[in-house]
């Protein structure tokens, strides 16, 4: 068997595992992905209309995410001349490039934009190898077999591995403790949690695909096996029944009677009127979820099945709105609906990978509950503050139906939040990280915290953790306990535009986002003031109340002995001074301080 040596390891290329790569390649870093493209639900899962939230153009994610939304822009620029800014869109005047100018993202486009871009390195890659063992000694991880579609084999060994997989495969190859599917009311004191755990009830998965509209043509596909099940059980239907257990009606081209923007656009990657040719969209509806079965808990025979079964529900559906889906015009199907198997780099149209929304997940150090980021259970502008926290992210508690439970969902409005650094170490320590969505989570906040800005802000935070541990000479656990490292850590991660609290008028660029961002960390907003009903700090406002003036002078303090100078006058701070003459003062102590 080959061998390869590596200081990091990071298993499965996904959003995860790519935002891991630039900082982990400070070192001797290795990725592998099973997959042809990596990029994960970017890319081999097809889902190029990432769903993200309000702030993204300016604040909520990290400077590497944010760069690739403007380098897919870019490459639309030079090559279809699109304008830098639309007119008019779905989503109302004068909006950042959007090529597909679909309604559920800010920035739809073609899978292949981002392949091209996610395609350099500094990492070596092993692409079309998945992980089939590993050999540890207790909680060590000390090497990962990977094999290739020949059945070749190569063993990886590393120091620090990652586990980016989309479906925490290290988990049980390396005997670190996990859960799948729902956990009990019980266990994780969560109000909306199941009365008892059902292990096997993970979201369902979807084989996305992409359709062309070819007005005046007829492309209708073979009917799959088991099509009349799959239409009538699943169902097969553009107006689901919604959560007040009442169907949202949506029509083909046109506003429903309601005011429901079209299907068709809901997901559209091309748009043919901004950008020449016809429209293309991306089909990933309720229709083709599949949850017919656990992916996590199966065996390799069920596990084909499952597949199998989930490849033909989503040809199903394609054939069913081909055939028989209510037109606009009255009339049923669209035969112009052409499968693009280019758009997915397959020969059967579907996506090379399915989506994936659920994975399994460590038993961490810290574990993120319903109660930390529901705007039920915070009433201020962000959910619970996090002091270890290491990324930020904002999603609706969002759960698609589950297996065992076709048709219970679940949409609950949270917080921006936060992603605590323990929520990435196994509760054991050890050399294993997670690094997509198989962090500490719950089932019912793994619905939050599984999107592409998060997936990436927390690949990217575990490459920088993996980095600072093996140059500090400190394992994770130990860098999670001690509060001066994990400041250390978070500094390095602000440092490379990693922001990990929430302020919104402060961002990565700004020459106080450093300061802003390591002070705030500390937890100095003062509860139920206006800078804590806000997730704008006001910079040039006086701190008033709103800023704990006895813990910002404890950290003066704490940092003025840690350098052995009196950088920060601490008589200077009062109720009157601006938040931005606070970063002033500070910014120099922060950087002699936290090397």
């Amino acid at each position: 068997m080959r061998e390869m040596q590596a200081d990091i390891a990071i298993i499965g290329g996904g959003l995860g595992g790519v935002a891991a790569e630039e900082p982990a390649s400070a070192l001797n870093a290795v990725l592998t992905e099973e997959a042809r493209w990596v990029g994960g639900q970017l890319t081999s899962q097809g889902v190029s209309a990432p769903d993200e939230h309000a702030y993204i153009e300016f604040f909520g994610a990290t400077r590497h995410y944010l760069a690739l939304r403007q380098s897919i822009r870019e490459t639309y620029r030079q090559r279809e001349h699109a304008p830098e800014v639309m007119a008019e869109s779905v989503l109302g005047p004068n909006i950042p490039l959007n090529p597909g100018n679909g309604w559920v993202s800010r920035l739809c486009f073609l899978p292949e934009r981002a392949v091209g871009l996610l395609a350099e390195t500094r990492a070596r890659r092993l692409i079309g190898w998945r992980p089939v063992s590993a050999e540890s000694d207790g909680d060590q991880v000390r090497a990962v077999i990977l094999e290739d579609a020949a059945g070749e084999r190569v063993r990886v060994n590393a120091r620090i591995f990652l586990d980016a997989t989309e479906t925490g495969e290290l988990l049980p190859l390396t005997g670190t403790p996990f859960v799948t599917g729902a956990e009990s009311r019980a266990d994780t004191g969560e109000p909306h949690a199941l009365e008892a755990a059902h292990p096997e009830q993970a979201q369902g998965f979807t084989y996305c695909f992409a359709v062309e509209y070819c007005p005046g043509e007829s492309h209708v596909i073979a009917k799959p096996d088991g099509y009349e099940a799959f239409r009538d059980g699943q169902p097969y239907t553009l107006s689901p029944i919604g959560r007040d257990g009442q169907p949202v009606v949506y029509r083909m081209f046109a506003h429903s009677a309601s005011g429901n923007l079209p299907f068709w656009s809901y997901r559209r990657l091309h748009d043919g009127t901004l950008l020449g040719g016809r429209d293309i969209a991306l089909i990933n509806w309720i229709s083709n979820d599949y949850h017919g079965g656990d992916l996590l808990t199966a065996s390799p025979e069920d596990r084909a099945r499952y597949l199998d079964e989930a490849k033909r529900l989503s040809l199903g559906f394609l054939h069913w709105l081909q055939t028989e889906c209510p037109r606009d015009d009255g009339g049923t199907g669209y035969p112009e609906f052409k499968l693009r198997p280019d758009v997915m780099g397959t020969d059967d149209g579907l996506a090379q990978m399915p989506y994936i929304r659920e994975s399994r997940r460590i038993v961490p150090m810290t574990r993120i509950v319903e109660s930390d980021i529901t705007a039920e259970f915070n009433t201020g502008a962000r959910a619970r503050h996090m002091p270890d926290s290491i990324g930020i992210g904002w999603y609706a508690m969002d759960l698609h139906p589950c297996v065992g439970s076709p048709t219970t969902s679940m949409y609950a409005p949270t917080r921006p939040f936060q992603i605590p650094l323990g929520a990435l170490i196994p509760e054991r320590g050890g050399n294993l990280l997670a690094a997509c969505k198989n962090i500490g989570t719950t089932h019912l906040t793994n619905g939050a915290y599984r999107l592409h800005p998060i997936e990436w802000a927390i690949g990217e935070a575990a490459g920088t953790l993996a980095t600072f541990c093996l140059l500090e000479g400190l394992t994770p656990a130990q860098a999670a306990a001690d509060p001066w490292q994990t400041w250390r850590l978070q500094a390095r991660l602000v440092r490379r535009g990693c922001p990990i609290f929430w302020a919104t008028d402060v961002p990565i660029g700004h020459p106080a986002f450093v300061p802003t961002q390591l002070l705030l960390a500390r937890g100095i907003i003062t509860p139920g003031s206006p800078r804590w009903h806000q997730l704008d700090i006001g910079i040039d406002q006086p701190l008033g109340d709103s800023i704990d003036l006895r813990r910002l002078s404890a950290l003066a303090h704490e940092l003025n002995a840690r350098v052995g100078a009196q950088r920060v006058a601490l008589h200077q701070i009062t109720a009157d001074t601006s938040w931005r003459e606070v970063c002033r003062m500070f910014e120099r102590v922060l950087a002699e301080a936290l090397l």
